[in-house]
């Protein structure tokens, strides 16, 4: 068994595109749009990330309690370069000596973690 993808429901289809393009990075795959709805699948290698408009959709349920994670070289590189963007960084975290880590949040508050390995 393989892991595909995340799925994360957004609430501005084109806001979010932009964010996950521009800001993390991922390369957009390919798109649909069945009636109603307007789906992107971004990133490269076995996992992809799924971003899903819904229309019948008023309200994007967002939890703190869910992030994605991506592997940098340099944090504070990365730290660096999205603020240069405007990007808010909550952050540098060094849970132990083998660890940093920040995270950003997407347009509907999803977070995204930016990860340095020792």
């Amino acid at each position: 068994m393989k892991f595909l993808w995340a799925t994360l429901s957004v609430s501005n289809f084109e806001a979010s595109l932009d964010f996950w393009t521009k800001i993390v990075g991922l390369p957009l795959q390919r798109t649909m749009t069945p009636p109603g709805m307007k789906i992107a699948f971004l990133g490269q290698g076995e996992t992809q990330v799924e971003l899903i408009w819904d229309s019948r959709k008023e309200k994007i349920p967002v939890t703190k309690d869910f992030s994605l994670g991506f592997e940098v070289k340099d944090v504070d590189l990365a730290i660096k370069e999205l603020q240069s963007q405007g990007v808010e960084i909550h952050g540098p975290f060094a849970p132990n000596p083998a660890i940093r880590f920040f995270y950003i949040s997407d347009p509907d508050g999803w977070q995204v973690q930016f990860v340095q390995s020792a």
